[in-house]
């Protein structure tokens, strides 16, 4: 009989809480409701999760300082840490550059599908695997593409190792790759630090726009295309045989996950 990873939701808005509970549930996992941020910390303290969504808008405690608190709990248990998905209502891009700079493994705005939020679970925690290997497991459900084992995710932002060759210094705001410092404009360095830091997570120019330019609107897709474009170049130069950023057509861009850790 298959385990099935526990899923905690800190959601105040029961109509939402619902339907989540029900697609995972439905794909193999066991959802664990909290309507506030103290219910949520229980819980996560009794037994952590293999993966937790944050509301941003819960009524005792905001999203951001929950995720500060889970993550200090987490720590201080010792276990394997526990990869958090942000659920927010609000469009401000802040909120989703906040997010992503604390460290977590992604966001997602209502309103959104179900199935969508499902196919992320699913992509986060096979991600947690291959990054983890080898620290403590938690069991996964097999009928789902998720491996039988869910070791430690990839630690925050100010100290994980992203994804090799890659490597990232945010005080110098430098990338160096195969151990060679990449000479990068800053928009060129805001897109290729999104997707190192979240190697596989598919992001589309719409948001690879509100999250890197200063004024989205004053931009198009043809913009993030053209910084693509000579993002590659630099990348080709240093190591002509690797594609390390995939296209994928109509939708945006993504870090390629199965990279050698040499160059030929």
């Amino acid at each position: 009989m298959s385990f099935k990873p526990r899923i905690l939701i800190a959601e105040d808005e029961s109509g939402i809480a619902d339907t989540l509970q029900y697609v995972l549930k439905s794909d193999g996992f066991t959802p664990v409701w909290c309507a506030t941020a103290e219910e949520a910390i229980a819980q996560f303290a009794q037994e952590p999760p293999a993966l937790a969504i944050l509301d941003i808008g819960l009524p005792d405690l905001n999203g951001f300082e929950l995720f500060k608190r889970l993550q200090a709990l987490n720590q201080s248990m010792g276990g394997p840490e526990v990869p958090m998905v942000f659920l927010t209502a609000r469009s401000d891009e802040i909120d989703r550059v906040v997010g992503l700079e604390l460290g977590a493994d992604d966001y997602i705005a209502k309103p959104f599908s179900p199935r969508e939020l499902v196919a992320r679970v699913r992509t986060i925690l096979r991600r947690s695997a291959r990054n983890g290997a080898g620290a403590p497991a938690t069991a996964a459900v097999a009928n789902h593409g998720v491996p039988h084992q869910i070791p430690a995710q990839t630690p925050p932002e100010s100290s994980q190792a992203p994804a090799m060759p890659f490597a990232l210094d945010h005080e110098r705001m430098q990338i160096r790759y195969y151990g060679r410092a990449l000479e990068l404009s800053r928009y060129e360095y805001g897109l290729l630090r999104l997707l190192v830091q979240r190697p596989g997570r598919v992001f589309t120019r719409d948001e690879l726009l509100e999250l890197v330019w200063d004024d989205s609107s004053d931009s198009f897709d043809r913009t993030v295309d053209a910084h693509i474009k000579t993002l590659r170049a630099k990348l080709k130069a240093i190591a002509p045989e690797v594609e390390p950023i995939r296209t994928l057509r109509g939708t945006g861009y993504a870090l390629n996950e199965e990279l050698p850790t040499k160059a030929s």
